[in-house]
């Protein structure tokens, strides 16, 4: 396996692995929260709340990095709070990488959630409430379970985004081998060097494996926890 990519290749296809799967991790549990609102709650701002949760999806990226750019840099507002309180740097860093990656993957995870959550049908909730359930064990027990195929196709989705994910990235957090280099970084810098369209070809490749192993992975897995689910 070693022999297949170069060191670098190696080291970026690893990075961006790692990249999506903290972004994921990092953005679920705000993705079930914000779809919840959406799916179950009228209030003012519902659509402006919406809107903003949607906006990385026709935004262009680099206006997104930018704008994380002016937030989380360490003059910004919240990103000189985390990195004097808790010593929590974005900028050129991985951990930059890993929050473009997770706000350009965020409507995606919304989206399918709170479809999900629509789709719960609130008698079974209020069934369990009658005997004696009380809200947060009704959530746990029954419209958690009910929701988990949106849940885990979401997840999946907003990862194989934070895989794909480069204008966001590269205005952000720059393009530094092993730092903040993902494949869609290194695809480009392999681009822009003399005999470089090899190595470029190579991690196209596996960019499109990785993608589509991501969809079909969440049509299974879904399908799968759906049934489960059912009880069939």
């Amino acid at each position: 396996m070693q022999g297949l990519l170069t060191a670098e290749e190696w080291q970026a296809l690893a990075l961006s692995l790692k990249v999506g799967l903290v972004a994921t991790a990092v953005s679920l549990p705000f993705a079930v929260a914000v779809a919840l609102l959406l799916a179950r709650k009228a209030f003012p701002g519902k659509h402006l709340l919406n809107g903003l949760v949607h906006l990385p999806l026709v935004l262009p990226p680099v206006v997104t990095g930018y704008l994380l750019l002016i937030a989380f840099g360490r003059h910004g507002m919240v990103g000189g709070f985390l990195e004097r309180t808790f010593g929590l740097v974005f900028i050129f860093r991985w951990t930059g990488a890993a929050l473009a990656a997770g706000v350009m993957g965020f409507p995606l995870m919304v989206r399918a959630i709170r479809l999900a959550a629509e789709a719960v049908d609130p008698k079974l909730e209020q069934a369990a409430a009658t005997l004696g359930a009380g809200r947060l064990w009704v959530f746990l027990t029954v419209t958690l379970p009910l929701m988990l195929p949106g849940i885990v196709a979401g997840a999946i989705l907003g990862f194989a985004r934070g895989l794909s994910e480069f204008g966001a990235t590269i205005t952000f957090v720059s393009n530094i081998p092993g730092q903040t280099q993902t494949l869609p970084l290194a695809i480009y810098s392999f681009l822009q060097a003399p005999g470089g369209d090899a190595a470029a070809v190579r991690l196209v490749v596996i960019s499109i494996v990785i993608a589509m192993a991501a969809l079909v992975a969440s049509e299974i897995v879904g399908n799968r926890v759906a049934r489960r689910v059912a009880g069939t």
